[in-house]
């Protein structure tokens, strides 16, 4: 494989840092962009003196900075964002800077510095409650219910629009729930940090028959890598798959499961949650992505949702308490 220089934004997250260690790992010339406010320089402090690694602690919100920085690279793995689908409710603002203006700083940096290749970080949040599961890449119409999911979208059309205008060739990533070691959100960690604090009951948004699907981030990584090397080949200025595992699981067994790996048998108290058992406002109730345009390329998840939550479950215990 040819070696790259290759630009993660959130390369200190938690997808980014994987992903920095996978392509650090091979060799290439890592450059990581990253304001540190949900990633953590400890995730790639192993690289930090490594001569093929540069780290630029920077807010890609300036658009000034941006500019300057996003130069000279075979490919942009847009990757930074604010992953807090909550959030949206509260602050909906943070959302649009964190997703949207800087999506647009990074795509104005690429087509003046002419930067070729951008891989995207989407969410299976754009389909918003489909009415087709498993849903396909090609669903329509798209109807985001969340703040969150209408920001990924919103980046899908601008990356589209900028792909199409300026030749910048495009890969758009619908991720379902990636989970694993290092992640700091989400129902796992959420039902961890709670147990901890009263291991005799456990708050669960919702009605807990939430069911959605979970990819471990191995499984995610693999597949990102895989898609691109592709992509590459490719005649297409841009394409969308969706990235996840074959099956789902609901909120109650995940609850299930965190429990009975902390050795813990707490009393489930259910919030009810908002319109028809969700956990809160904007919340997809049932989430499966139809992966097989993915498998048609010759990959598949090697574990399961349930075996995904099992796995994060451990992990996330070791390093947690």
């Amino acid at each position: 494989m040819k070696k790259e220089r290759i630009l993660i934004t959130g390369g200190a997250g938690f997808i980014g840092s994987h992903l920095t260690d996978y392509f650090m790992g091979k060799g290439h010339h890592v450059i990581v962009l990253d304001n540190l406010s949900s990633g953590k320089l400890e995730y790639i402090s192993r690289w930090i003196d490594t001569p093929n690694f540069e780290f630029h602690r920077m807010d890609l919100r300036n658009y000034d900075e941006t500019i300057e920085v996003i130069k000279d690279v075979d490919v942009v793995f847009h990757f930074a964002s604010n992953p807090e689908v909550r959030i949206g409710a509260q602050k909906p603002s943070d959302i649009w800077e964190n997703n949207v203006i800087t999506t647009y700083n990074v795509l104005e940096a690429m087509r003046k510095n002419k930067v070729k290749y951008i891989v995207f970080a989407s969410s299976s949040t754009v389909y918003g409650d489909a009415k087709k599961l498993p849903t396909p890449e090609d669903y329509s119409p798209l109807k985001p219910i969340s703040v969150y999911g209408a920001s990924k979208l919103a980046c899908e059309a601008l990356i589209s629009g900028y792909a199409h205008t300026f030749k910048i060739k495009a890969l758009i990533l619908r991720y379902a729930n990636v989970i694993g070691p290092r992640i700091r959100h989400g129902v796992i960690y959420d039902f961890i940090m709670k147990l901890k604090r009263n291991p005799h009951e456990l708050e669960i948004l919702g009605d807990g028959t939430q069911r959605k699907s979970y990819i471990y981030i191995s499984d995610a990584i693999d597949a990102t890598v895989h898609l691109y090397n592709i992509f590459k080949e490719k005649s297409e200025i841009y394409d969308v798959f969706n990235v996840g595992s074959e099956d789902w699981i609901t909120v109650k067994e995940i609850a299930e499961i965190v429990s009975k790996i902390l050795g813990v048998n707490p009393r489930f108290y259910f919030t009810g949650g908002v319109e028809e058992g969700r956990g809160w406002p904007g919340d997809v109730k049932y989430m499966l992505l139809d992966i097989r345009k993915l498998e048609k390329t010759g990959w598949k998840p090697k574990y399961s949702s349930k075996d995904a939550v099992e796995k994060t479950a451990k992990e996330l215990v070791r390093e947690l308490l």
